[in-house]
């Protein structure tokens, strides 16, 4: 695959249909956004009442290098969402925003139990939010259909509940359950009912792992807890051992991974941010590729992170000069791992990805 002559590697990534399968809602509201409805709310603990310097304050606290410092950046944003208002306005945003980065399919994922703080019923959350959803798809002219991610939060009791609403849920708008918040002290099994109870009703589920805690936390998302995707995953790469040549063995596990062709939610310039790596060249990404792991490239938190998901494309591309061809079998990866009936990825791939890319690469 070729670029045509008269498009700049920039303007195909920014121009090039995308497909995002980790994104918080919460982790990607527009910082004016934040700032106007803490005011209309009465929240008065924003580190900045100027858009771009809580911007940045988000990107310096995410910069920490560590995943629980990570977190706390969280509070803000959860605060200003806690009536259907505020969350119908924030999905519509989100499903707006993704668009306009050419993403074309989105599994936007949060935890409904974080927007109860004023008397809202899940059910209240989930339907706000998917209000909020249609809404932003109309308003970016059906150009990207956004889908809802349910999510457990490790560290309370409540993920059989959530598990139960995503099911509940899961012909309005939701394709599935989640499992995040601080891996270390909080593993998955924890939650096994959950997942069991989402089994047993065909329900999907992805699971964060693999993130803060090392090789056995994605062996009991897996192996204990039956996940269809991995949330990150890429400390699997420490179940590889690279001799000073550089040939690769694969320990059980990685093979495991790799050979079932489980998918990974990599997002680049957040594992910098929680520690995973020290630079995007170092990032573990080019060896799971290189090694054959199925990977999709997401954004995890794009205001906390700082990040788009023509951003992370940038990244590689200059990292590891990755062209049109990586980077569209990371969004074809994506598109096998949704979270959506057989027949609709079918019809995005033929329908939009592929004849965006022969028009992108001058071939029609």
């Amino acid at each position: 695959m070729h670029l045509s002559d008269n498009i700049t590697v920039a303007d195909w990534i920014r121009r090039a249909p995308k497909v995002a399968l980790h994104d918080h809602l919460d982790g990607g509201l527009r910082p004016a956004t934040i700032i106007e409805l803490a005011r209309e709310s009465g929240y008065a603990g924003l580190p900045s009442q100027d858009p771009a310097e809580l911007a940045a304050w988000f990107r310096d606290a995410a910069d920490s290098g560590s995943l629980e410092r990570y977190l706390t950046t969280f509070a803000h944003t959860c605060a200003v969402m806690q009536t259907k208002e505020q969350l119908h306005r924030v999905a519509a945003e989100c499903a707006e925003d993704l668009a306009a980065d050419g993403i074309v399919y989105a599994e936007v994922r949060y935890a409904p139990e974080q927007h109860q703080e004023r008397g809202l019923t899940l059910d209240e959350v989930v339907d706000a939010v998917n209000e909020g959803f249609r809404e932003g798809e109309r308003r970016a002219g059906g150009r990207i259909t956004v889908r809802a991610l349910l999510t457990g939060m490790r560290h309370t009791d409540r993920s059989t509940e959530i598990a139960e609403l995503t099911i509940a849920h899961r012909d309005k708008g939701v394709a599935g359950f989640d499992i995040a918040g601080g891996e270390i002290g909080n593993p998955p099994a924890r939650h096994l009912a959950a997942f069991q109870l989402l089994k047993q009703a065909n329900c999907h589920y992805t699971i964060h792992a693999g993130e803060a805690v090392g090789p056995e936390s994605v062996h009991e998302a897996l192996q204990v807890c039956a996940t269809e995707r991995l949330g990150h995953g890429v400390r699997v790469i420490e179940d590889v051992t690279f001799a000073p040549d550089g040939t690769a063995t694969l320990g059980a596990l990685a093979a495991y991974v790799r050979d079932n062709r489980v998918p990974l939610e990599v997002c680049p310039t957040s594992n910098l941010q929680t520690g995973i790596a020290d630079g995007y060249k170092s990032h573990p990404i080019d060896d799971l590729r290189r090694l054959g792991f199925t990977i999709t490239l997401n954004t995890d938190n794009r205001t906390v992170s700082g990040t788009t998901l023509s951003a992370e494309f940038q990244h590689l591309h200059e990292a590891f000069g990755y062209g049109p061809e990586v980077l569209y079998d990371f969004t074809r990866a994506a598109v096998e791992a949704a979270f959506l009936p057989l027949p609709e990825r079918i019809r995005l791939m033929d329908e939009v990805i592929d004849p965006a890319y022969d028009e992108l690469a001058g071939r029609v």
